[in-house]
């Protein structure tokens, strides 16, 4: 949806969906909560699109900022250094805010101030979310690398990790790399060693970037130790003692 960008292909995501549409249309005060990545802000500025988005941690301007507006927008609840007094100005003033705070977040006064709280599952629990994310970040790197929609999803494993925030960066870096040239793939390994070397045993230190995707590929390629080891020309102990040695990666 263009409104929030915020996908409601899930059941979790829909039910969350109508609850901000049914907050449009009240003045109460709510609190969405979640882990980073889910679509908290998005929902909020759904409700409140005219409001200030407001830091919690930018104490200061928070404060500024409540002397001029009715309705505003305050993430990060749990970074406050000073909650109590930013709920004083918020209740003394009648400023209605819709904010957003980790799923852990607690605190005596929350309870006062929000009639309306409700919290977004992760997307691993939203798995239906994630195939129309993927394609909604696949769009984004056309349109910033001028390039096709094509993208190579076979091996794709989204990184849930950090919700939307790290399948967008990995789909991103995917996109750019799928089509890379030797030459850019060693300058981006040089940059990536040339405030690293110093050790002395640089060599064995970092010869784990060019084995592991290499044995990584090979077993998805060629299904077996037996097989990899031939077509690198290795014999089966030495492949084995390669895959021991990097099985942190593998």
């Amino acid at each position: 949806m263009d409104v929030t960008n915020f996908i409601t292909a899930s059941y979790a995501s829909k039910e969350a969906f109508k609850t901000a549409t049914l907050l449009k249309t009240l003045t109460v005060n709510s609190l969405i909560t979640g882990e980073v990545g889910v679509g908290k802000k998005s929902l909020a500025r759904y409700i409140l699109p005219d409001a200030p988005v407001l830091d919690a941690s930018k104490f200061d301007e928070i404060l500024t900022t409540l002397d001029s507006f009715r309705e505003v927008i305050i993430t990060n609840l749990q970074d406050s250094p000073n909650i109590k007094r930013v709920i004083d100005i918020l209740n003394a003033n009648n400023i209605r805010i819709v904010a957003t705070a980790n799923s852990s977040f607690t605190h005596d006064n929350i309870d006062d101030l929000f009639s309306v709280k409700f919290n977004i599952p992760p997307l691993s629990q939203r798995l239906e979310d994630v195939e129309l994310l993927i394609k909604k970040f696949i769009q984004e790197a056309s349109l910033l690398f001028g390039a096709s929609e094509e993208f190579h999803i076979k091996n794709f494993k989204p990184d849930l990790s950090h919700n939307s925030n790290s399948l967008r960066r990995q789909v991103m870096i995917n996109f750019l790399l799928q089509d890379i040239k030797d030459t850019e793939l060693m300058d981006i390994t040089q940059n990536y060693l040339l405030n690293r070397l110093g050790s002395n045993s640089d060599y064995r230190n970092f010869l784990y970037l060019y084995e592991v995707p290499l044995i990584r590929a090979g077993l998805t390629k060629f299904k077996s130790q037996l097989q990899l080891s031939d077509k690198l020309g290795l014999n089966r102990n030495t492949l084995r003692k390669k895959i021991s040695d990097n099985k942190q990666f593998l």
